[in-house]
């Protein structure tokens, strides 16, 4: 039987900024080099899954969110949602795309308008995908509060006048208001207290179930990835350098850049399961990529072989895939 085909699918992604541009836009005098945050990045989300991307601050997991939701433009690859190309999609054609991508961003309180009422954000979006008219639209309010658990009187109030954890819930009310087919969320627990972050979690998860939604869901803790996703995608210096079902990757990891994550998390991988880590320093700059295995200057297994050789993505078990030319490095 042929499996069915993905709802998200990406293709040597790449996405880099002209570091010679100042923010007005004018050519700098000094020579500059691109910063490349996305490089090469595929990847493929089944319908009703949860792909979780994880990586170091630095690693491109947000400009890779961006990308995703044609926030920002990708300079290469391809971009596949529902069998449409949509990378090149002009900006007039891109309302259709937004009622059925939303995106959930990492701060609560930046995202929403701290002049409209919560009322007034939820109904927003129902009128601008052309869903419902301005009184149909007020009417669904409590019906969307009431799904991600929040009072209807909760829709005569201000952002301001809600804890960190109550803007997370509306800020996921209003992605979900257009009746998306997936939602993009970049890191939406990690500015909440962690009790608050478990909460955030398992709606999530229920409202994906309930609603038969497809998620990307982007952080840099483990232990959130093997809570909420399916498959998981991890991300160093542009580049995914290993991915697969979240159970085999975290239980068998082949790339040290994983193991090493692994090692510090206690909350997935038992002390005495546990190794030490086997990665040294910070991420190096964007603007600084190593040569060949981008993990080589942090890495306690590399080899004189690693500086020369990027490694290609390599099949290691039934959808798991790492690039590593030290495999097995253990």
């Amino acid at each position: 039987m042929t499996a069915p085909a993905p709802l998200l699918e990406t293709t040597d992604l790449v996405k880099w900024f002209d570091l010679r541009r100042s923010p007005g836009g004018r050519l700098r005098r000094e020579a500059a080099p691109r910063l490349t945050a996305v490089d090469g990045v595929s990847l493929s989300v089944a319908r009703n899954t949860t792909l979780g991307v994880v990586g170091e601050s630095g690693s491109g997991k947000t400009t890779l969110a961006r990308c995703l939701t044609r926030l920002v433009e990708p300079d290469g690859g391809s971009i596949v949602f529902d069998g449409t190309e949509i990378s090149s999609l002009r900006r007039s054609e891109l309302g259709a795309l937004r009622r059925r991508i939303q995106i959930v961003f990492q701060d609560p309180y930046t995202s929403l308008n701290p002049q409209m009422t919560v009322g007034s954000m939820l109904a927003e979006p129902l009128r601008v995908h052309g869903i419902a008219e301005r009184r149909e639209a007020r009417a669904r309010v409590p019906e969307l509060l009431e799904l991600v658990g929040l009072a209807p009187r909760v829709a005569r109030v201000f952002p301001r006048e809600l804890s960190g954890g109550q803007r997370q819930r509306v800020a996921i009310a209003r992605a979900l208001a257009p009746q998306p087919d997936l939602l993009v969320a970049d890191e939406p627990v990690s500015a909440l207290d962690v009790s608050i972050q478990a909460q955030i979690l398992n709606l999530l998860a229920d409202l994906a179930e309930r609603l038969g939604l497809t998620m990307v869901f982007i952080s840099h803790q483990l232990s959130v990835i093997a809570h909420i996703a399916d498959t998981v995608a991890v991300m160093y210096l542009g580049r995914i350098v290993e991915s697969g079902p979240v159970e085999t990757v975290f239980g068998n990891p082949q790339h040290p850049y994983t193991a090493a994550l692994l090692a510090a998390n206690p909350q997935i991988v038992p002390e005495r399961r546990r190794r030490k880590p086997a990665i040294r320093g910070d991420i190096p700059s964007p603007l600084h990529i190593p040569s060949g295995c981008r993990f080589r200057t942090r890495c306690a297994y590399a080899e004189e072989r690693c500086a020369a050789i990027d490694p290609p993505p390599e099949r290691v078990g039934p959808g798991h895939v790492a690039r590593c030319v030290v495999l097995p490095f253990r």
